[in-house]
């Protein structure tokens, strides 16, 4: 993976701050508004630097959450009014469009 540079790091950032309440977005969704080549990139800044974001609304292109956080991940969603059926967020429903 290439180095990720500070405006990089500060654009997925804004991006991910942006998902608002009871919408997701794919990491892959993440990456191309941010004009980045893989959203293994959003990963690894959101595995880095994502405390004080809603990191929960990130989810992958399946609609499932990471595995690791899935249970909080599920929780939060499902606060913000987002449902998930077997572990699946329909993202025909609730993908955010940056």
């Amino acid at each position: 993976m290439a180095p990720v540079t500070e405006d990089q790091v500060e654009l997925v950032r804004a991006l991910v701050a942006a998902i608002p309440a009871g919408r997701v977005a794919t990491y892959g969704d993440v990456a191309d508004a941010a004009g980045l080549s893989s959203p293994r990139i959003v990963g690894w800044i959101m595995r880095t630097d994502s405390a004080d974001l809603p990191w929960h609304r990130v989810i992958l292109a399946s609609g499932r959450p990471a595995a690791h956080l899935q249970t909080a991940q599920l929780e939060r969603l499902r606060a913000e009014g987002v449902l998930a059926d077997d572990g699946r967020v329909r993202l025909s429903e609730a993908r955010h469009r940056f």
